[in-house]
């Protein structure tokens, strides 16, 4: 989603499975002990998983409800303002809180090179500028429900872009994971336009929200060398700042900047968008990491693709959108190529096991 991947893939790989992180406690300044005694680590990082799906699925309803007033670029900026100021206060406040690196912010303004910030400025770019007004274009047009069908193509793209960029091996349940995924799609295609949509309009909201997907998962493979070394928040923070830019920079010259700023004059709608850029782009991302780093990172991310059948459930309620067997066996399709993308390696062994 949104919110949960401007922490980007540093801390699960650049193939959504990452090596297990150290648990050590001293390099974290949130003493998860401390909150949650009697909880073992593993409980602990699963519960910020689901709660990760949780805050994005419910994100994804109040952008939806914002969208319907506000335009695709000025929500996309309002949202980035609002992560910028929170990001920044939790790294002035409390640095550690959701780091991952032993590694100081001092020593890592020290390291980093100007090519690693030009990089990351072009990723923020394209994969938070153009790919989130993309996304909120397309969440316009289709709806949730269609949306969070269309989310399970990210996984695929990272290990696909991986291979294509960096030389990655792809293992034959990533292709079994994949057409499954471009099954969901299929049936999406022949949803039940939505209310006010031509089937045009539906279809062009699909092919921006895949497009949409596959820039978010390109603008972070392309910086995987620099995600290796740099800590999360860091990146996070160059790359939003870098998206905020050029967003700010297009609504200047736009012809509808007006629309643009009236966004961030107090409004009703506030109380829509303001919640939905919290969750959405905060509280979702520390959530995310958290869970990435207590638990084991496959668990983790089936966890955080629960958010599908919570954002289902509340469009459903909130929104009043459909919920039919044509919805069901995409997200059924979708859900089950997800798991057999980021499980491969595991299901590999165990068939490799099978047939000795």
């Amino acid at each position: 989603g949104v919110g949960r991947r401007q922490g980007d893939q540093h801390c699960r790989g650049v193939a959504g499975v990452a090596p297990r992180m150290s648990r050590t406690p001293t390099f974290a300044a949130l003493d998860r002990a401390a909150i949650v005694p009697a909880m073992s680590t593993d409980t602990f990082g699963q519960l910020c998983a689901l709660l990760a799906a949780l805050t994005w699925a419910m994100a994804l309803v109040l952008f939806k409800q914002s969208g319907e007033r506000v335009p695709p670029i000025a929500l996309c900026l309002f949202k980035n303002v609002v992560a910028i100021i929170l990001l920044g206060i939790t790294v002035a406040v409390q640095p550690g809180l959701i780091r991952m690196e032993l590694i100081s912010e001092a020593e890592m303004l020290r390291q980093i090179t100007p090519r690693e910030i030009w990089l990351l400025s072009v990723s923020g770019i394209v994969g938070i500028a153009a790919a989130d007004t993309l996304f909120f274009y397309s969440l316009n047009r289709i709806g949730v429900g269609i949306i969070v069908v269309l989310d399970c193509v990210y996984t695929p793209a990272v290990i696909f872009l991986a291979w294509w960029l960096w030389g990655e091996r792809l293992m034959p349940l990533h292709y079994v994971g994949a057409v499954l995924i471009l099954a969901s799609i299929l049936v999406s295609t022949r949803h039940k336009v939505p209310a006010n949509r031509t089937r045009r309009e539906m279809l062009l909201g699909i092919f921006a929200g895949i497009l949409a997907i596959v820039a978010m998962a390109w603008a972070i493979v392309y910086i995987k060398p620099i995600l290796q070394r740099q800590p999360v928040m860091w990146t996070a923070l160059i790359r939003m700042a870098a998206g905020t830019a050029a967003l700010a920079l297009f609504a200047i010259v736009s012809i509808d900047r007006r629309a643009t700023m009236a966004a961030f004059k107090p409004a009703a709608i506030w109380r829509k968008s303001i919640p939905a850029a919290v969750l959405g782009t905060y509280l979702a991302l520390v959530f995310w990491i958290a869970g990435f780093k207590y638990t084991d990172a496959s668990l983790a991310a089936i966890l955080n693709q629960t958010s599908i059948v919570f954002a289902i459930i509340l469009a459903a309620i909130f929104l009043k959108e459909p919920l039919d067997r044509r919805k069901i066996t995409a997200v059924a399709l979708g859900g089950c190529g997800f798991v057999i993308v980021t499980l491969a390696p595991t299901l590999q062994v165990w068939l490799d096991g099978l047939w000795r």
